[in-house]
């Protein structure tokens, strides 16, 4: 049968409180207690959580102040996202084996297209269900699955029995299991067109299917309520992508109170350079654009770039440029740094640009370095090495 013709099955995975479950892998001890992965205090944010945490309410991206008043009890562990993008990599590779068309979506979510691996959608939860056991059985974590005929059904199946679920959602069944969910569950309802909706008496997907377009048109245009009514009754056409090559790299950090010194500054520059460097060195790739970000303590935000010379995937090279946006570009005025990113795109395999035909040799050594260090760091873990200026500073005696 050509492809065109077959019944189309796809694979939604989505590893259940990844961060968290990855923590209590490493630690059994933390497991059945409400933990937290995320930074504590007024500034910090919750990464994620364990199910037992969110019993109290707790969610992604919540602010942590609020997180500490709803589960006071709860374990906080700062997040490892070396360790976390290491197992990434290797249930890539599980999802790999079962077929060549998967799209990853984030560091702990994919799609996978069946189409013609397997017959149907009942197959189709037969090999959900292996996957699940390979995961739990190479990883020691489990994944919730979702098998439909198309994406957004098979991503709305993978959230309707977390954790640990497996379900099929074919279009039959649409009217029982989609329409009675809220509305907001639609892929391009966001905060600010809810609750307009709601409003409107629009509070579920089946209200949204069954409103007349004099009601919903003014709300979402004539494309948005044919785009809308289309996914309320199952209809996705889009295809499993597996070509979403990184445009970026990037990593920032909001702090506890806001940085006023020079050498703290600086050190932060360095900090966010050097993440973003051994991020591009794991994934084979360099960049020709650095990118700094800056918010001050009023929410001032900056955004400055600098395009280099030739790609790299060198700390020294990224915080030179940083350094110099910093120093050119942004100006604080009285105001601290309330957050610091620093980011690199343009990216491109390393070594597949026109090599330099006076290569510098300080960055020449700085490449072998950092190559070194990596393989270090691959061999006995990530405290092995790190850079004297990124050591914990000794706390001065104040009675000295």
């Amino acid at each position: 049968m050509p492809a065109a013709a077959r019944a189309r099955v796809i694979l939604h995975l989505d590893m259940d409180a990844f961060y968290a479950a990855v923590e209590v892998r490493e630690n059994p001890a933390l497991g059945g207690l409400p933990l937290i992965v995320g930074h504590r205090g007024r500034r910090g944010v919750v990464a994620t959580c364990s199910y037992e945490a969110r019993a109290f309410g707790v969610r992604s991206a919540m602010p942590s102040v609020t997180a500490e008043r709803l589960c006071p009890q709860a374990i906080w562990v700062h997040g490892r996202m070396d360790l976390y993008a290491d197992v990434s990599r290797a249930l890539r590779a599980i999802l790999d084996d079962v077929t060549p068309v998967v799209e990853p979506v984030s560091i702990d979510e994919a799609f996978l297209d069946l189409t013609g691996v397997v017959a149907g959608l009942e197959e189709g939860r037969r090999a959900a269900g292996r996957l699940k056991e390979r995961i739990r059985a190479e990883q020691r974590l489990t994944a919730s699955a979702g098998v439909a005929p198309n994406k957004f059904l098979a991503k709305i199946a993978s959230d309707l029995e977390k954790p640990d679920g497996l379900v099929v959602l074919p279009l039959t069944e649409v009217p029982d299991r989609l329409w009675p969910l809220p509305v907001e569950r639609l892929w391009g309802i966001g905060p600010r067109t809810a609750p307009k909706l709601r409003a409107a008496g629009i509070r579920t997907i089946g209200d949204l299917e069954r409103a007349p377009g004099a009601r919903l048109e003014p709300i979402v245009g004539l494309s948005g309520a044919a785009h809308l009514r289309a996914l309320a009754r199952g209809v996705d056409d889009r295809p499993v992508e597996p070509s979403r090559d990184a445009k970026s790299v990037s990593e920032e950090r909001t702090y506890e109170t806001d940085l006023r010194d020079d050498e703290a500054i600086d050190r932060a520059l360095l900090e966010r350079s050097d993440g973003v460097a051994r991020a591009l060195r794991r994934e084979g790739l360099a960049g020709r654009t650095v990118h700094l970000k800056i918010r001050t303590g009023d929410f001032t935000t900056w955004t400055r770039a600098r395009t280099l010379a030739g790609p790299t995937d060198l700390t020294e090279v990224i915080v030179r440029a940083a350094r110099r946006l910093f120093r050119e570009r942004i100006r604080l005025g009285r105001q601290g740094v309330r957050l610091l990113g620093v980011g690199v795109s343009g990216l491109e395999p390393l070594g597949s640009g026109q090599a330099r035909l006076f290569p510098d040799a300080a960055d020449e050594r700085a490449g072998r370095a950092a190559r070194a260090a990596d393989a270090l760091r691959d061999r006995h873990g990530e405290a092995a090495v790190t850079r004297a200026r990124l050591l914990p500073r000794p706390r001065r005696d104040p009675g000295k």
